[in-house]
């Protein structure tokens, strides 16, 4: 048993809350695996046993946070309500602390009103910040201290409440430190802008990450609300969630597909964009596959709907980049661990500030002492090392969503930069996985195809489909045949307007003594480029001939020159024999050729490249592809593929363009490159700012840093971060 559950998480403000949160529920008994995401506040857990939720939920709010079952409805209401309560403590934090800054500043005080000058007045001003607008650090630091772990709100707790207690203690007991020779004055301008400018800074934080989640809002509100339904002959418009496999649908020009199903009858040109993301619309016929919320946009047409709710092309995705969007990259669990550590460190290192300021700083050493003791915690919260990662795969994660490549999870995003060698396996893949008539030869091409198409309406050959798709779209009208007769391994023939025509390979025209030397040559050619010729003869003498072959997709030329070019080695497979396997690959321009391998041995052919330390992507799309998808670095699933290959793949190419392999390698490059640049920013920012906040500039320039500005500084680290990350979105891939 290995079920998985997601969770949304309250309380969570850095990356040393999500380390906190995972040591907590890995802990709980039958708990097989743990990731928990800052960016998208959500905990997945996988199970090797049946767990309940109130285990889960038991475990973490002992660590001081909130834990409930994702239900996108209510967690959209929620995180409404949490954004409007963060915008009114916000609010409120910086006009009161504005207040007591215009009260108690050196230099504002003598300009502002004497009531806002008392002490007194400030510490009632100062209460309602402290403890409503502050409450959070409270709430998640008390627990944390219970449990000897820490976080950002230890850090933010600790820091105002030294503030708050010191200016509360001057305030009421005045002559205690003028005995000892130090002025009394409070500071409750610190303890209150802090708590105000890191409540902006969430503030921001909260209405950018929601930003990153746009692709997913996008998704969601793709599908149509109602379905025309027809029940025992009448129409009905019902909500979509009371449509059932089976119903038949009516779509008319201009309207949204409700949800997956097949054409019953009708025909018509669907917008599959919001799927594939090709512009051009698709013709589709009786028999056809249609998609739930694609766009109908000329004919109009009933089909029968074989998936519905959940079972969706487009709530599986939705169901893909959710997942994706939550998983967590390798690079991401060093910063997380780093955090960890981090906390502890600095509250080690503001105690060795007070210390070293109260015994060595300039007089009065006490309050210098505390004002820098406070700075080193409010300037080290680490947000922006916790938001540094996810940020970016979540924005990475739509994008490629949004340009018809769907990745499964982190992992592979962050891998994908590091391929080198790319395997294509050739039918559906590079080639469109359907034979196509390619040749016709012969001097009336017309006839040539009116004959041969007439006979093959009679024949259950896997060509003849081509052969009769051909006649159909120019437009050939067929005539009847008589005394139709198939051959074994030959081909067929019969009588057309009382003359015998005979359609074949060369054995057959061999068998009926019919004389092919004029065509020969060009049959030859044919052949050698990977064409299956069938030659047509009429009462016994040659005519022409058609070729049929599984032609190449229009990108497959085109994406592997863009792959060649950004240094990747390029490998075609195929069970093809190495003649036609080697004409095929060379039209694309494919040097690296694995021909006559059969489907079990895909495997191993992919092993043996990464055994010569090549970071090896699969490209394929059928079932006996699955085994090589999943042994390769990176398996890509073509999104016309089967369910089992994409299952096994990293990615899929939901727009079955080719050149999306190399979109998927360049956005993981630049996914990758924000993360660092992020990671840059956050541990530099940390690096820098932590010495100059314990006083490393005093000696040389007598400045030191005021914790207001330390808390304004932190604030606007994570917001840069978010803000970097949401720059993935206008960049070209």
């Amino acid at each position: 048993m290995d079920n998985k559950k997601t969770y949304a998480v309250k309380g969570m403000h850095c990356a040393s809350c999500v380390r906190v949160l995972e040591k907590a529920i890995g802990k709980v008994d039958g708990v097989k695996e743990v990731s928990v995401n800052l960016a998208t506040e959500k905990a997945a857990v996988s199970f090797s046993k049946k767990v309940e939720d109130q285990e889960i939920k038991n475990a973490v709010q002992k660590v001081g946070y909130g834990l409930e079952e994702v239900n996108e409805d209510a967690e959209k209401v929620e995180k409404q309500k949490q954004l409007s309560d963060l915008r009114n403590k916000l609010t409120l934090s910086l006009v009161l602390g504005f207040l007591i800054f215009y009260g108690s500043f050196p230099g504002l005080m003598k300009f502002s009103p004497v009531l806002l000058q008392n002490f007194l007045v400030q510490l009632l001003l100062s209460l309602p910040v402290q403890f409503w607008a502050g409450l959070s650090f409270y709430k998640a630091a008390i627990p944390a201290f219970k449990n000897r772990t820490a976080n950002m709100d230890t850090l933010v707790a600790v820091g105002t409440s030294v503030a708050f207690s010191y200016s509360v203690f001057v305030t009421l007991f005045p002559q205690i430190p003028k005995s000892i020779g130090i002025e009394p004055m409070p500071y409750f301008d610190v303890s209150t802008i802090i708590i105000g400018l890191i409540l902006l800074g969430r503030y921001f934080e909260a209405r950018a990450k929601s930003n990153t989640s746009e692709a997913i809002k996008k998704l969601m509100g793709l599908s149509p609300k109602t379905a025309r339904v027809i029940r025992n002959g009448e129409e009905l418009d019902l909500p979509i969630s009371e449509v059932i496999v089976g119903d038949e649908i009516r779509v008319r020009p201009g309207e949204k597909i409700p949800v997956d199903g097949t054409i019953l009858e009708g025909e018509s040109s669907i917008d599959e964009a919001m799927i594939t993301g090709e512009s051009i619309p698709v013709d589709k016929l009786k028999g056809d596959v249609v998609i739930g919320a694609t766009m109908n946009k000329s004919g109009s047409f009933t089909y029968k709907a074989t998936k519905v709710g959940s079972e969706t092309m487009l709530s599986q995705i939705i169901k893909l980049v959710q997942e994706a969007q939550g998983s967590k990259a390798p690079i991401q669990r060093i910063a997380d661990l780093i955090s960890s550590y981090f906390v502890p460190v600095v509250i080690m290192l503001s105690v060795l500030t007070f210390v070293i300021w109260y015994d060595f700083g300039p007089v009065p050493s006490f309050l210098f002492a505390l004002l820098n003791m406070v700075a080193v915690l409010i300037i080290a919260c680490p947000c922006a090392m916790g938001l540094a990662t996810p940020t970016a795969i979540m924005v990475g994660t739509g994008k490629g969503a949004e340009n018809g490549i769907l990745i499964k999870d982190a992992q592979s995003l962050e891998l994908a930069h590091k391929i080198n060698a790319i395997v294509f396996d050739k039918t559906g893949t590079l080639t469109n996985g359907k034979p196509e008539v390619t040749d016709i030869l012969g001097e009336d091409k017309n006839k040539i195809l009116m004959l041969a198409a007439s006979l093959e309406k009679g024949s259950e050959h896997s060509l003849a489909t081509a052969i009769i798709q051909k006649a159909e779209k120019d437009k050939v009208k067929l005539i009847k045949v008589e005394k139709f007769q198939s051959v074994v391994g030959h081909g067929i023939q019969g009588v057309i307007a009382g003359e015998k025509v005979v359609l074949g390979n060369k054995r057959f025209m061999k068998k009926e003594n019919i004389d092919i030397s004029s065509l020969e040559k060009d049959i030859d050619q044919l052949e050698e480029s990977g064409k299956t010729v069938m030659i047509l003869a009429v009462d016994g003498k040659e005519v022409g001939a058609i070729s049929v072959a599984d032609t190449l997709k229009d990108s497959a030329k085109e994406g592997v020159s863009l792959l060649k070019k950004i240094g990747i080695e390029v490998f075609m497979i195929t069970g093809d024999n190495e003649k036609t396997a080697n004409a095929i690959a060379k039209s694309i321009g494919i040097q690296n050729v694995l021909a006559e391998v059969l489907p079990s041995q895909k495997e191993e052919e992919v092993r043996k490249i990464q055994a010569k330390g090549k970071i090896v992507a699969m490209v394929g799309d059928g079932i006996n592809d699955a085994p090589a998808l999943a042994a390769a670095d990176i398996g890509i699933a073509m999104g016309t593929g089967t369910d089992v290959a994409i299952e096994a793949a990293d990615i899929t190419l939901l727009n079955k363009d080719l050149k999306s392999v190399s979109q998927s390698i360049n956005l993981s490059k630049k996914t990758m490159r924000t993360i660092r640049l992020n990671l840059f920013w956050a541990f530099g920012y940390n690096i820098v700012l932590i010495p100059v906040a314990m006083g490393l500039l005093y000696p040389f320039f007598h400045l030191f840093l005021n914790p207001i500005f330390a808390s304004l500084a932190m604030a606007l680290s994570s917001i840069s971060v978010v803000t970097n990350s949401l720059t993935l979105k206008r960049v070209a891939i």
